[in-house]
């Protein structure tokens, strides 16, 4: 488990986990988890780096802020941060639906990024994806599963984001599920959901303008979002990395985050 801190932003709590020295890394998060879902990775990169994981405001610890919930949004929210933080350059690490906000900031935000990973996330919307993604976003239900089926999207996000027989540590299924319980958690990720959908079309313009190292992180066996996300990515961002960990899943910074760190840190290397 990540130490953490609450800080006060815009009068807001935040949670915060900070680790290392030296040039900033800053992890962001998808759901149904948290910052916690960094716990195995963090301490690999803070070895040299000074990592910085947060609850998104609305979610996990940290409370809602006033707003949509757009990657472009959750961009200028990661840019308020950086501000505040005194954080001229970062490098950004997105997983799931921190993916879209990173790459959505490095064009938008050149001159305040060194590089980006992005790892396991719906970046195309005409792209293939787990029959439950498709069925979610085609009719819309995850606003009423979501809302009033917490327990049975947590359960299967912890069958099909680990590998077979690795159950999550009780301390971080504990910390996930206490965050992903709170109805005002769920409302914001309906509103996230919403807003990302209605994005989606507009995400290819932003990647072509991309203009940073980029790694492109994937696991081969995510069950929801294929390695066919991964190869898009690299065809609108051509001089992006492309990575695929063949064993890897969904949460691969869980249950593979030694490789999924080797494979971070020698991009860092070449930079």
């Amino acid at each position: 488990m990540l130490e953490t801190a609450i800080e006060s932003h815009h009068g807001q709590p935040l949670r915060v986990a900070r680790l290392g020295q030296g040039e900033a890394v800053v992890l962001l998060h998808g759901y149904p988890e948290n910052l916690q879902v960094f716990a195995q990775l963090a301490p690999g990169l803070a070895v040299d780096k000074q990592v910085i994981a947060f609850d998104w405001p609305g979610m996990g610890h940290s409370a809602d802020w006033p707003g949509g919930a757009t990657p472009l949004l959750m961009a200028k929210r990661l840019l308020q941060l950086l501000d505040e933080w005194q954080i001229d350059k970062a490098h950004l690490i997105g997983q799931d639906m921190g993916g879209q906000p990173a790459l959505v900031f490095a064009a938008v935000y050149p001159t305040r990024v060194r590089s980006v990973v992005v790892m396991n996330s719906l970046v195309s919307g005409d792209t293939e994806t787990s029959w439950e993604i498709t069925w979610l976003r085609r009719f819309g239900v995850n606003k009423v599963l979501l809302r009033h089926f917490p327990r049975l999207i947590f359960w299967r996000a912890l069958h099909t984001f680990l590998p077979r027989r690795a159950p999550l540590a009780p301390a971080l299924y504990q910390d996930m599920w206490r965050t992903f319980r709170v109805p005002a958690v769920r409302q914001f990720i309906v509103r996230m959901c919403a807003g990302y959908e209605g994005q989606l079309p507009r995400l290819p313009a932003w990647y072509r303008q991309v203009a940073c190292p980029v790694l492109v992180l994937w696991g081969g066996r995510d069950k929801h979002f294929p390695v066919a996300h991964a190869h898009y990515l690299k065809t609108q961002i051509p001089q992006a990395q492309l990575a695929i960990l063949p064993q890897a899943t969904h949460w691969m910074v869980l249950a593979q985050a030694e490789e999924v760190l080797a494979r971070i840190r020698t991009f860092y290397a070449g930079l």
